[in-house]
């Protein structure tokens, strides 16, 4: 059975003394949450990660928004941080290929390939995001193109244990739209065949894929009870503690 995985994306949102406190509501909900039956990350900016990582979270994981494409853990690369920075930092995942660096940062299958390879081998657990925009879905093309994404962006030593897939209708991503249940079964049952085609059926099978787009604590328990998602991963309503929690708590 695939525990759950409830995912904060705070996205480059929070300074200092709001990140800090957001986290400690974030803990203080999970902690008073006995024999919780999911798991739980949080993957703040850089700018707190650290800080976050370093207060005590019980068994909250910890996570970065990217890591740099460069297999190096150091040297010239100015702006760059390397998995094995985010891993010293005190994280446990990794985040890569969300849209907004697919789509701002121009990253290509083979980028984010590289990158869920170096957060694996950092020790990370890498969230490798794949998703259609709505020109792509109205063309009839959404399938191929996450097919396309899952077979080009996932490493071939991902295992059930170091990789999460989160599925982002692009075109969902904070507008509100959401697409249909029998859409999302669709989309994530063809994330699994891929992986079995890729990695081999135990692996796609252990494999958690997550459902990210507009998931609020409204249609939380409706997304979260679609075969084949293993979870949410959540933008704007993990900015607030509570909204979070909620859409933590459909899961049970």
């Amino acid at each position: 059975m695939r525990r759950k995985l409830i995912a904060g994306n705070w996205k480059m949102n929070g300074l200092k003394a709001d990140s800090l406190a957001l986290a400690q509501a974030v803990f203080e909900k999970s902690a008073n949450q006995t024999n919780k039956s999911f798991d739980v990350l949080i993957c703040p900016p850089m700018n707190v990660l650290g800080m976050v990582a370093a207060l005590p979270h019980n068994d909250v994981l910890i996570g970065s928004q990217d890591v740099a494409e460069t297999v190096k853990p150091n040297g010239a690369f100015t702006g760059d941080v390397s998995a094995a920075m985010v891993k010293d930092l005190g994280a446990s995942c990794a985040i890569v290929g969300h849209s907004e660096r697919r789509q701002y940062h121009h990253e290509t299958d083979a980028v984010v390939c590289q990158k869920a390879e170096n957060a694996i081998a950092a020790g990370l657990i890498a969230v490798i995001c794949v998703g259609e925009t709505l020109a792509e879905r109205e063309a009839g093309q959404a399938l191929d193109v996450v097919q396309h994404q899952i077979a080009e962006s996932v490493p071939a030593n991902a295992t059930a244990q170091n990789t999460v897939i989160a599925y982002e209708p692009v075109w969902a991503i904070g507008t509100g739209k959401v697409p249909t249940t029998d859409d999302v079964a669709q989309i994530h049952a063809s994330i699994r065949t891929k992986l079995a085609e890729k990695l081999g059926a135990d692996v796609a099978e252990n494999m958690r894929i997550l459902y990210g787009g507009s998931v609020k604590p409204e249609n939380a328990k409706e997304l979260l009870s679609v075969a084949n998602v293993d979870g949410a991963l959540i933008g704007g309503a993990s900015l607030k503690a509570d909204s979070f929690w909620a859409i933590a708590e459909a899961v049970m």
